[in-house]
């Protein structure tokens, strides 16, 4: 198959992983992501942009030291360059959401079961693809 067709809302719901690569070409990469009650993903800056959606959760986008509210249903675009980072401040209940990249950072198929997994893992993005 060429592309990626699926439910991205019942792929994000189901995802109990810290981070699930679910598509990469060359140009855009798909991940679902599960943060943990008062979890966060951890301030970071990219070289590419990212759009993210909440599926599920309560939290706070903070971008460039500019906090934002996040619920069901928001997005946050994260241009090249900007300090960022997505916190659950649920006591309770996991963030569920999906990211896209453009172009891939991560290494294609990679799945870190926890926040500690994915920062042991030194991977990026290889080059490989779904096709």
């Amino acid at each position: 198959m060429h592309g990626y067709v699926a439910d991205i809302e019942r792929e994000s719901l189901e995802n109990d992983n810290f981070r699930k690569v679910l598509y990469t070409d060359k140009r855009l990469q798909l991940v679902v992501m599960s943060l943990l009650p008062q979890e966060d993903i951890g301030e970071e800056v990219h070289g590419l942009d990212q759009f993210i959606r909440v599926e599920r959760g309560e939290g706070r986008a903070v971008l460039n030291g500019e906090e934002h509210r996040l619920g069901d249903g928001s997005v946050a675009i994260i241009p090249a360059g900007v300090r960022h980072n997505i916190i659950n401040e649920s006591a309770s209940e996991p963030m569920k959401l999906y990211t896209l990249y453009a172009p891939p950072n991560h290494r294609h198929g990679v799945v870190h079961k926890t926040k500690a997994d994915a920062e042991a893992d030194e991977e990026s993005f290889d080059g490989a693809t779904s096709e």
